[in-house]
């Protein structure tokens, strides 16, 4: 992303952190109003940069469209003004000090990660205690707001995601900067919502970016890891677009070599969905992907599964009128588009030697 193009752009965005300051003092002198403040500060952060705002930080002939920010989501606050701090260091140091003595209040923690993502990775913290404070938040933060991305369905805070991805996740030189036990969170993190944020393109070279986990010789290596994180993401999932992304992308893990009790717990999460009521209660929609991603990913046994679903499906009477419906839908529609099909093409061959 390029940076402000003028001192008008750097005006505004001084601009931006003063206010910013001024609201995270009004938080800490005010016990009362602290939670309100802080998450109205995190929604003004997270707001899409407009038109107008986009004219005086890069100027007119500088101003950047949405696909040009780098990583294919809308440009929001937070990533000006990320940039910001890392071009002027002192404008955001006294909103980090305002933001520490705040650690403990909800949104804290949210704000940190959105405004000094960058920032962690490009200045020098010599301590540990230090660095693995921010480190903490930082991850934390980020698992706040992607899970707001998630019941939202939305992709606002793509770009915090793919920066941790793609530049300190699969860059060894930034990733080092951070405690062993960061960068493990960290990893664990970005297991969970890879899929979501459309990065499954990156998948092989994060895995070999692994950190080594004292637990490894008991849960397997990088992809037994991945793939136990993934499962449990999968078993948290309740919006139905969201979850329905999820199995399309699994496909991906075709031929990924696993140990058999991780395989176990991936074919055991997936057929959780297939069966109606609890514990998931998934709709048709979702059934009907996850026997697609079951039977793509374990074809092996695939025909026992569907009959056990079958015969268990039969214990529960209160089922079988919308299986019967559904299945007459289904006959219908599959008669319907044969018969279409077989019309459209005799029509096409009545209607070539006229043309010849």
């Amino acid at each position: 992303m390029p940076p402000a193009s003028n001192d008008r752009g750097s005006a505004y965005l001084n601009a931006l952190a003063v206010e910013i300051e001024k609201k995270l003092q009004r938080a800490l002198a005010s016990a009362t109003q602290r939670r309100n403040l802080l998450q109205e500060l995190f929604a003004d952060v997270a707001l899409e940069v407009d038109d107008r705002a986009k004219d005086i930080i890069f100027g007119d002939d500088g101003a950047i469209s949405v696909a040009d920010d780098g990583y294919g989501g809308p440009l929001c606050f937070y990533d000006v003004l990320s940039d910001h701090f890392i071009s002027i260091p002192e404008s955001g140091k006294s909103i980090l000090d305002l933001i520490v003595q705040l650690w403990s209040q909800s949104f804290a923690s949210n704000i940190f990660a959105l405004l000094f993502h960058k920032w962690l990775f490009e200045v020098q913290l010599d301590n540990p205690e230090v660095l693995l404070r921010y480190s903490s938040a930082l991850v934390q933060g980020a698992t706040n707001v992607f899970w707001i991305d998630i019941q939202t369905n939305t992709r606002r805070f793509q770009s915090l995601f793919k920066y941790l991805l793609e530049e300190v996740a699969i860059k060894s030189e930034r990733l080092k900067k951070l405690p062993i036990q960061a960068q493990r969170n960290l990893f664990l993190l970005l297991s969970r919502f890879i899929f979501f944020y459309n990065a499954v393109d990156k998948l092989e070279s994060f895995l070999k970016q692994f950190p080594d986990y004292p637990n490894a010789f008991l849960v397997g290596g990088a992809p037994d890891i991945f793939i136990t994180e993934l499962a449990d993401q999968l078993q948290k999932l309740k919006v139905e677009p969201v979850l329905l992304h999820y199995l399309s992308e699994i496909k991906v893990l075709q031929g990924v070599e696993l140990r058999v009790a991780t395989s176990t717990k991936l074919k055991t999460c997936l057929y959780s969905f297939t069966s109606p009521g609890g514990p998931m209660y998934p709709t048709r929609a979702v059934r009907h992907a996850a026997w697609d991603a079951l039977d793509f990913l374990f074809p092996v046994g695939r025909y026992p599964r569907h009959l056990i679903s079958l015969f268990f499906r039969l214990l529960y009477p209160w089922y079988w009128p919308s299986s019967c419906w559904n299945f007459v839908v289904s006959c219908i529609q599959t008669v319907f588009y044969s018969v279409l099909r077989l019309i459209l093409s005799r029509w096409e061959n009545l209607i070539k030697p006229r043309r010849r």
